[in-house]
């Protein structure tokens, strides 16, 4: 019983400790958004701001040419387009990939697979060089389609992989069985397999979208302007004059992540009703 207890606090002040380094940062980065310059440069350093303003969110928001609003708004923009967009061609593609690396087993596919992992590995400054250069010829540079292809290059081996691992948990009878009563290899990935793994499914979708999201170092060399720059480079954008605006900064880190944070909540309903479809129907 003794032991039972131990077992329990220790696990309620892990769990306690992990969500203080979490929140901690994000709390520390609201309050600097709703401080003046003068507050955030005042020694010794206050930790609440004595008139709290939500002046830096307006100045982001309210849209006027030429300003940071500007850029942060259209950054907000290709971002959503950008990787809404490459999240999707990756689950369209990595769904029969995966299906056909853990359903149609061979030495060929299996060393096709780690050859895709180990892309997945490459770091994005060995292969930025030759994608500058096609991209540059084919007239793509600082445009959407760019960021897209490229982002595709690096959601497609993981969500392969991230699905691919939980279709091998999924019998391969139940797929089986449509198909000997005439139902073609797609019918049964959409109407079998996908129902069963939609909550491995909607993790792919999510991780992919974050990652997407959260890309700087191509977003940074293909783009130049606000016609395609993501929201990561509008935000270093913001610090890259002679004097950074630290409380502007802090109001774009937390208004750029309103967007996951709200695809998370509703992604978080469709997972859990994944979980429950699916073990019902394995």
């Amino acid at each position: 019983m003794k032991a039972s207890l131990t077992k329990k606090i220790c696990i309620y002040l892990g769990a306690l400790v992990l969500a203080t380094v979490i929140a901690v940062p994000v709390l520390w980065l609201f309050i600097m958004s709703i401080s003046s310059s003068t507050h955030l440069t005042t020694l010794p350093l206050q930790w609440w701001p004595d008139e709290p303003t939500f002046e830096n969110y307006r100045n982001l928001l309210v849209f006027a040419e030429n300003s940071p609003s500007a850029s942060f708004l259209y950054g907000i923009r290709n971002s959503i387009i950008i990787a809404f967009a490459a999240t999707g061609l990756s689950i369209i593609a990595a769904i029969p990939a995966a299906y056909s690396f853990s359903r149609l087993p061979g030495p060929r596919r299996k060393n096709l697979l780690y050859a895709v992992i180990a892309i997945f590995m490459l770091p994005p400054v060995a292969i930025v060089l030759p994608l500058y250069t096609v991209m540059s010829a084919l007239g793509l540079l600082n445009t959407h389609f760019a960021l897209i292809i490229v982002y595709c290059s690096i959601l497609l081996p993981f969500t392969t992989w991230l699905l691919k691992s939980n279709f091998d948990t999924i019998p391969g009878d139940l797929d089986e069985a449509p198909i000997i009563d005439g139902a073609n290899r797609l019918q049964a990935i959409w109407y079998v397999i996908l129902p069963i793994a939609r909550p491995a499914l909607g993790a792919a979708v999510m991780m992919a979208v974050l990652l997407a999201w959260d890309e700087f170092f191509y977003g940074l060399l293909f783009t130049n302007d606000i016609r395609a720059k993501t929201i990561t480079v509008a935000i270093a954008d913001l610090a890259a004059g002679r004097v950074a605006d630290y409380g502007l900064i802090s109001a774009a880190g937390i208004l750029a992540a309103v967007p996951p944070v709200i695809l998370a909540f509703f992604m978080q309903k469709t997972l859990v009703s994944g979980l429950a479809s699916g073990s019902v129907k394995g």
